[in-house]
């Protein structure tokens, strides 16, 4: 089978590209044939027929007026993806399939089009809340939002949900009334992917009415050995520095154990202080990852030794860091997905302390594969912390059944199966 794989960053900057990179190699390990295409960008390993991938547009740097015109409307439908996407076809030549997966504002879904001028069936596995949300991420000023429930996209601008600019936000407003409503490019797809059951069920709740079929990420287990035992006296954090990704909180709560850690040593019994040194001596949380709220978080822990910015990592140096940690945390303070934080670190075995929200729970089960605690909630983090710090065997036992429910549940042959259902249901359609 022949088959597009389209996301618009294409290399493993985030969860959207992770997933598009892993699933076209496993497509490719099983005897298809796999072409990349989206946005070109210096980090991009070296694809063939990158002249026709879109041109670099970076949405965060500061632009003048003219070019903030020409922005908004590749955003809105953009001419130069749906004119190169066609001479791509032209030159690899028609696909069975085209799977998408993150596509939005950078190529638009003009692209969508061409798809259904040349009849090639399309799926697209969601990675956010994109395809009912304007602001993709269910937030307005950093609380949960669901106002856009029903196709009321107009929210999006009365709350200035986009990075609080109205502006940025009735861009946002005017594509998903585009999109939807008037020229409906989405209704071309024929299967929407979700890999985890709230965000299914939510996009259904808040109107959303087309064919989703439910398909977990996966690891490729053959790339990842597991280690059980901390080599280090450490726990990690690794993602995006975001707000929406509870770092803050993260911060916070590490902060308050060592003021703790201090307080007792100057008020408690000598065998106490003893036993809390013992268990926290030289804990270190080390946070891995770039992001725009970076220079913020750094300048929070001034004076605090016993926090890192390891900055972005990938490949064995982002595992070996996970190997040698004795667990990983999740603190996120919106609905996340089907995070590949999660899995990596479980098929690394390490069990993970994850905020309720979102898919996490559906991942990390209370005392079995971790611990969660209360979204936002600094003291029930500290609590949850404290507890596995405190019982080294309970981390190796989660850990082993982290691993073992990554092996069962969340393998490579599991996800290829199913996905091969969706492709062969997009094929008969035709």
């Amino acid at each position: 089978m022949k088959i597009i794989l389209i996301n618009k960053f294409l290399y493993p900057k985030g969860g959207d590209a992770i997933c598009a990179l892993t699933t076209g190699q496993l497509l490719r390990d099983k005897g298809h044939e796999v072409h990349f295409w989206g946005m070109n960008h210096p980090k991009n390993p070296e694809y063939p027929y990158k002249e026709l991938f879109i041109d670099r547009l970076d949405l965060d740097s500061r632009h003048s007026v003219k070019k903030q015109f020409s922005i908004a409307g590749k955003l809105l439908y953009s001419m130069e993806a749906k004119r190169k996407i066609e001479k791509f076809i032209h030159i690899v030549g028609k696909p069975d399939m085209v799977h998408l997966h993150n596509f939005a504002h950078q190529i638009s879904p003009s692209i969508l089009d061409v798809f259904k001028k040349f009849n090639i069936p399309c799926v697209m596995t969601m990675h956010d809340y994109k395809i009912v949300c304007a602001s993709y991420l269910l937030l307005s000023h950093g609380r949960i939002c669901t106002r856009c429930s029903g196709g009321n996209y107009y929210q999006c601008l009365l709350q200035s949900c986009v990075k609080n600019s109205r502006i940025k936000s009735m861009l946002n407003t005017i594509e998903m009334y585009l999109h939807h409503k008037v020229l409906r490019n989405y209704d071309y797809i024929h299967t929407f992917i979700s890999s985890s059951r709230f965000l299914l069920n939510t996009v259904e709740t808040m109107g959303f009415k087309k064919r989703i079929v439910h398909i977990p990420n996966f690891i490729d287990l053959s790339r990842v050995t597991p280690c059980y035992d901390a080599k280090e006296n450490s726990i990690c954090y690794v993602g995006r520095l975001s707000y929406e990704k509870g770092v803050e909180t993260l911060i916070k709560t590490f902060k308050c154990m060592e003021e703790e850690k201090k307080a007792q040593r100057h008020r408690g019994t000598e065998a106490q202080s003893e036993k809390n040194e013992k268990e926290f001596q030289d804990l270190k949380l080390k946070i891995i990852g770039t992001g725009p709220m970076e220079a913020a978080l750094k300048a929070q822990i001034a004076g605090c030794q016993n926090i890192s910015f390891l900055g972005y990592k990938t490949g064995d140096d982002l595992k070996n860091e996970i190997r040698n940690s004795m667990f990983c945390v999740i603190p996120s303070e919106w609905y996340e997905n089907n995070p590949l934080s999660v899995l990596e670190a479980f098929a690394l075995g390490k069990p993970v302390i994850g905020a309720g929200i979102g898919g996490i729970p559906e991942l990390v089960k209370d005392n079995v594969t971790g611990l969660t605690f209360e979204s936002g909630n600094a003291e029930d983090l500290q609590e949850k912390i404290t507890t596995l710090v405190k019982n080294p065997e309970k981390i190796r036992q989660m850990g082993q059944n982290s691993r073992k429910y990554i092996e069962e549940e969340f393998n490579s042959e599991i996800y290829y199966q199913k996905l091969m259902k969706v492709y062969q249901a997009g094929l008969d359609r035709i």
